[in-house]
């Protein structure tokens, strides 16, 4: 047995172990664990075998909750099963756990331990979904590195078929299960020698089966339900031991021992920290400096977190210890302590010994924790009075129970050589990076290790990745803050954040930039040039931008930008690293075709030559830094939380900046602040060709393009530069028309320059610093009085003239969902509420501090709540319910006042709010009325308090437009159940579905919305089984409004929905065709409202509406809204990469699918045509 090193992350290193012990894996995606069961799949699609010599069986099912239950299942009838998860996925799976621990089942689950949504929603780790299941009866391992990940995860299935008692083993999220480095890969044949094999047949054999018939899981009786939870015990009291006993054998195979406590440090130590996960290495490293210093310190890592094993803990503490601190990655709010905290203090009560014993919390939500927190806590508890429930790595100024920190330790290992790479995402360069790491980590002898971050936006959000390379391991999991390379691969960040600070003196920094030597003097922070030229940083640049264009890659420059880093970073010889990289580029590109894999390997040839030297003049270091200023007329909210978060120093702010915001309130309207300014090019107005018919504003999803309307006076005060020319059409005679770009929230997909349909093109793009003098001219003309909207707005032209309240969000460029709720909010925004589901539409929709839900010139907007992802119909509906709750109790106060009151003007404005009241639009009106004449009337005192009662509710006085909006993800399936009982309820709720056809947020899953054919996470092989039909399902209840709908075939329709549905008095559900990035969409995503008309045109998606107000005047509730397909099916789908790359992975199964696909298609249409033909 060969002694392999691969580079890996630990979610591929916990598949792959756990992949050798599953028949079967029962899934849902969620993130950050997604990945492993992906793995998993594209392993069984190519036929990778199991110990038992099958490949595994992995099934998607509906929710985390089904997934836990299939795997019972799988359990019950003598099937190793597994699964894999993270936090409100884990939580949906309690109950089945319950039950697979009761059973004694030997199940895995392998969790990527993350935040719980509380206040708010976090998907990065930490402790608090896999404390919530300590009780569940499940064994806990805890892994704290990706080579744990493989060897620990081993032996928890070797534990839980020996032990006949269901383990989980997590690791934290990102921290360790994103992180790569290059470990030391398990031979299968290892476990199957250390497998207990008797045990796995007498396992099977207490299996459910007629041939041997027996009952489980019966009811249990107040007799004897205590003692058969006793029963068990010797099962668990026997875990501690059999996981020990494997872990001595499982080093005896590699050389790698473990225990259930690891003890690392001085054997004296008088202080001592204990904690388990990713913190372990910067512990250790912090351990060793300072006791290089002097110091007896000493650190214990908890690997086996339950059973809670005294005798393994007591037996690895020093008995010198004097004070011990435990750490604790969670916040239990009430509790006398945090978790582990408690267990080390009841585990303590059973030692001779009485060593003080302190508490602490860190690093909730992945925040780094870094050497210098972890001398914090050592300080601490060297003090004479330590401070007990403590937090470490913020400053709490409002409870004060942060600790003190100090200047960051250079604690990692001699030689380590660090990298930090600043990214924007989607230009490919956290895939370059992965590429670079295991190119060095695969090709040399050196260690390796490599972590992404990523801001919250969707592609187009600020990335940046940390690598470290050294001759010895490298075990310090925090983030790069020093650095001997750093790259910058955006120009527009240079003036936002601290980046090249990051470089250590005599350190190399690249910049990727348009600028030449001229204008890079004058763009160039006086700050950003000084700092180079006191500390020695050799300074390059290169035009990625333009290799790229030249190319025909366009803005994807991550091959150049490697290829420039392999050149400067002399790693390896340049020439080995480019047969490397060329070697990826093939493997990585191979299936889009021979023409894209040319075009990258000559990107990496120009990346090598086209690097440019920077001369650094000795005028640099002299300069002054121009002082940064906030104009104090922002909103509160933009000082104090907005700034600093958007210059990414969040992790500065103290908690009193929260004081105002416990509950997780945020204000809107705050992305306007933001400019990014991270386009390449953005569009041009050219007024001469421009036919006025504003669809380039109703296709933009960020709202950074619309059309404006000046009267005489705003026209003359216009800046010179502006463009505008004479308004076509009734009630516009006096008016004049401008498009108005918004270059620094432009993301320069080009969506708007493909829609628009003049024959000479009224817009082409154009680069960003060339039209960055249309910044003032936006700034103009967003300030401009709203005026009434000269047309109808529920009109394609006319509801562009009404003011978008979703504007700059953090959607993808060319994001095919955005621009549906951006409409929403022009026709119905200033008296929405939205329940939205988790998902992407809460990705880019509710990230502070850019929050891009905003309000009129009167203070009105969509009002909003993100829920979780699987409860979003039963979340609305509990919305309409206290909504027509508090308004029925408001018109009993008016109905009062209406019968108290003298005023005829007020009784007459009483009747008409009463006539209006079950109206949208004339409740509104209506409503204004009722206050007007409220705020005039001359009352007695019974009637003034009735008024006051009114006053003080009069949010309640116009009917609100109650929305749900989501994805297929939560419509199709998690949320069906859900959904399904709303729309059965007859409630008046209206919801929105935005159909990407598979999980976009969590990395590209199958649903039950994916295509027949389609290649997608979970179907490696292409999907087997056609798409669910959720219309015709809700279609079939009879009293509920639903259409289908695509943005860019036919937008008429789409507004003629909206405004349908928003009037129907019940359920109303619409379904929007939604272009993804995920799709690969070979023409790129500026074409994406082009290829929702392709995809109606060929008959791949159909335009219908079903109006049960039609059936009461005689007609067919049914229109088919679609035309005859006349575009060809099979050259619409080969145009996208989900269904083109099984041509090439599995050409046979793609004939076979694709071909039952199109079959399909041509039904579905036939279908809808008969049911629009019936009489």
């Amino acid at each position: 047995m060969a002694d392999m090193m691969k580079t890996m992350d630990g979610n591929e290193a916990a598949a792959y172990i756990a992949y050798a012990l599953t028949e079967v894996a029962t899934i849902y995606p969620i993130t950050p664990s997604s990945p492993m069961a992906e793995h998993t799949d594209v392993w069984a699609a190519h036929g990778k075998k199991n110990l038992f010599g099958q490949p595994v069986r992995l099934v998607e099912m509906q929710s985390e909750a089904g997934a836990a239950a299939a795997m019972q299942g799988a359990l019950e009838t003598g099937a190793l099963a597994t699964s894999y998860t993270s936090s409100q996925g884990l939580l949906l799976m309690i109950p089945p756990m319950f039950r697979i621990a009761g059973q004694l089942h030997p199940g895995v689950l392998h969790v990527s331990a993350r935040s719980v949504g509380t206040n708010t929603i976090s998907i990065y780790g930490e402790h608090s979904d896999i404390y919530a299941c300590r009780q569940t009866g499940f064994a806990m391992i805890a892994s704290s590195s990706v080579q744990e990940v493989m060897d620990l995860g081993g032996i928890a299935h070797l534990s839980a078929i020996k032990g006949s008692v269901p383990f989980m083993h997590f690791f934290d999220g990102f921290r360790t299960s994103h992180e790569l480095q290059k470990i030391h890969v398990v031979d299968y044949e290892i476990l199957d020698q250390l497998v207990d094999h008797e045990a796995i047949h007498r396992f099977r054999k207490r299996s459910l089966n007629p041939e041997r018939p027996i009952m489980r899981s019966g009811a249990g009786s107040t007799e004897t339900y205590f003692q058969q939870r006793e029963a068990a015990n010797p099962y668990y009291n026997a875990i501690p031991d059999i996981v020990n006993d494997y872990m001595q054998r499982f080093g005896e195979k590699t050389g790698r021992y473990y225990q259930p406590f690891m003890y690392y440090g001085d054997p004296e130590a008088e202080y001592v920290i204990v904690a388990m996960g990713s913190v372990a290495g910067a512990a250790r490293e912090t351990v060793d400096y300072l006791n290089a210093r002097g110091k007896k310190t000493g650190f214990v890592q908890v690997v086996l977190y339950r059973p809670f094993s005294a005798k393994y803990l007591l037996s690895v503490l020093p008995e010198t210890v004097k004070k011990i601190a435990v750490l604790d990655r969670t916040k239990e709010p009430g509790a006398i302590g945090d978790p582990l905290y408690l267990d080390v203090c009841g585990a303590l009560n059973e030692w001779d010994h009485s060593p003080a014993v302190v508490g602490g919390r860190y690093g909730l939500s992945i925040k780094d924790t870094t050497p210098a927190q972890i001398a914090a806590v050592f300080d601490n508890l060297e003090a004479e009075e330590s401070r007990n429930h403590f937090t470490v790595g913020i400053v709490d100024d409002l409870t004060f129970t942060s600790l003190p920190v100090g200047p960051e330790l250079h604690a990692a290992a001699p030689g380590t050589i660090s990298c930090k790479f600043w990214g924007l995402g989607s230009d490919g360069t956290v895939g370059a990076n992965k590429n670079s790491i295991k190119i060095i980590g695969d090709h040399t002898d050196k260690y390796v290790q490599a972590y992404f971050e990523y801001d919250a936006k969707k592609s187009g959000g600020v990335t940046r990745s940390h690598l470290r390379f050294g001759d010895r391991p490298i075990i310090g999991s925090y983030l790069v803050k020093h650095a001997d390379f750093v790259a910058c691969h955006n120009q527009a960040y240079m003036s936002k954040y601290d980046i090249v600070q990051e470089v250590k003196p005599g350190g190399t920094f690249l910049l990727n930039c348009q600028w030449n030597e001229e204008e890079l003097e004058k763009e160039l922070p006086a700050a950003v040039k000084r700092y180079i030229g006191e500390n020695g940083i050799h300074f390059y640049t290169i035009n990625a931008v333009k290799i790229g264009k030249e190319i025909g890659l366009g803005n994807r420059t991550n091959a150049v930008l490697q290829a420039a880093f392999f050149k400067l970073a002399n790693i390896i010889p340049i020439d080995q690293a480019v047969v490397y990289m060329k070697e990826a580029i093939r493997k990585t590109y191979g299936n889009k075709g021979e023409k894209v894999v040319a075009m990258n390997e000559q990107a990496v040839d120009r990346g090598c030559n086209e690097v440019v030297e920077i001369a650094v003049p000795d005028s640099w270091k002299t300069l002054e830094a121009v002082p940064e200023t906030i104009d104090e007329n922002l909103p509160d909210y933009v000082k104090t939380i907005g700034i600093p978060m958007n210059k990414l120093r969040g992790d500065s702010l103290p908690v009193s900046a929260f004081k105002d915001i416990p509950d997780g309130t945020m204000p809107v309207g705050t992305s306007k602040y933001d400019k990014r300014g991270v386009a390449v090019d953005v569009p041009v107005w050219d007024p001469e060709s421009c036919i006025q018919c504003n669809q380039c504003s109703l296709v933009c999803p960020h709202a950074a393009i619309r059309p404006f309307l000046l009267n005489e006076e705003e026209a003359a005060k216009a800046p010179a530069s502006f463009k505008m020319t004479q308004a076509k059409g009734k009630q516009m005679e006096n008016l004049k028309f401008a498009i108005q770009v918004d270059p620094l929230d432009c993301m320069g997909c080009g969506v708007c320059v493909n829609t628009c349909p003049a024959s000479g093109k009224a817009l082409k793009m154009a680069s960003l610093a060339s039209q960055m003098g249309e910044a003032d001219n936006w700034e103009y003309a967003a300030g401009l009085k709203s005026k009434p909207n000269p047309m109808d707005k529920f009109t394609v032209k006319g509801s562009q003239f009404e003011q978008p309240l979703l504007e700059f969000s953090g959607a993808c460029a060319g994001c095919g969902e955005a621009a549906y709720m951006k409409l929403a909010t022009q026709l119905f925004g200033s008296r929405m509420i939205v329940a939205n589901a988790t998902g992407c539409t809460q990705a880019w929709g509710f990230v502070p501090p850019s929050l891009p839900y905003t309000t009129d010139q009167e203070g009105r907007g969509p009002a909003l709540s993100n829920s979780l992802f699987e409860n979003n119909a039963e979340f609305s509906l509990g919305m309409c319910l206290a909504m027509e709750r508090q308004r029925a109790h408001l018109a009993e106060i008016v109905k009062k006042l209406r019968e108290t009151a003298d005023d005829e003007n007020l009784k007459g404005a009483i009747d008409g709010w009463f006539e209006a009241y079950e109206e949208h639009e004339e409740s509104e009106k209506a409503s204004r009325a009722l206050l007007a004449a409220l705020t005039k009337a001359d009352l007695t005192e019974e009637a003034a308090k009735l008024r006051d009662e009114i006053l003080d509710s009069r949010e309640h006085l116009s009917r609100k437009s109650m929305w749900m909006y989501g994805g297929d993800g939560w419509a199709y399936d998690i949320g069906f159940g859900g959904l399904d009982h709303v729309i059965a309820s007859g409630e008046d709720v209206n919801i929105l579905v935005v159909d990407t056809e598979l999980y976009s947020n969590t990395g590209g899953q199958a649903s039950k919305a994916t295509q027949k054919g389609a290649v997608a996470q979970f179907a490696a092989s292409g999907k087997k089984v056609k798409k669910k039909d959720l219309g015709i399902l809700a279609i079939q209840y009879g009293y509920v409004y639903v259409a289908q709908v695509a943005l860019g075939a036919n937008p008429a329709q789409l507004v003629k929905v909206m405004k349908e549905a928003e009037s129907y008095k019940g359920p109303s559900l619409i379904i929007a065709y939604a272009p993804c990035i995920n799709h690969g969409v070979s023409k790129g995503m500026g074409c994406s409202q082009q290829e929702a008309k392709r995809a109606v045109e060929a008959g791949y998606w159909n335009l219908y509406h079903f109006d049960p107000r039609r059936k009461e005047q005689g007609l067919n509730p049914f229109v088919l809204d679609s035309k005859e397909p006349k575009f060809n099916l099979e050259e619409f789908m080969m145009g996208e990469v989900r269904f083109a790359s099984l041509t090439r992975t599995f050409p046979e199964e793609a004939k076979k699918l694709l071909a039952e696909a199109q079959k399909d298609a041509r039904e579905k249409y036939e279908q809808y045509r008969k049911m629009a033909e019936e009489s």
